[in-house]
């Protein structure tokens, strides 16, 4: 819960007995509980508007990353070609 041990959860509540009382106390666990639920929904919530988004976004990241390989092959492949070529006309000259 939170992080928190039993320790000190326990403290948290013996201090909240003191400071509210025995009549407060159950309507401030009430209070508390659904401040923490509508935190956890309202996380939920944006957690699953804001996941479609990073999905997309993570797609167009990985497509222009197979771009990129796809252009440096065909960029190694040219060079390779250039430079094969370039010896084979260097050694015939040569010979």
């Amino acid at each position: 819960m939170f992080g928190l041990g039993a320790m000190e959860v326990l403290i948290i509540l013996v201090i909240a007995f003191l400071l509210f009382g025995p009549k407060e106390l159950p309507e401030i666990g009430k209070q508390v509980g659904r401040a923490v639920k509508g935190f956890k929904e309202t996380t939920e919530d944006l957690r699953q508007s804001v996941e479609p988004e990073i999905n997309m976004i993570t797609q167009e990241f990985k497509a222009v990353e197979q771009d990129l390989e796809s252009s440096i092959k065909e960029a190694e492949a040219e060079i390779k070609g250039a430079t094969d070529q370039a010896t084979e006309s260097g050694g015939s000259k040569m010979g």
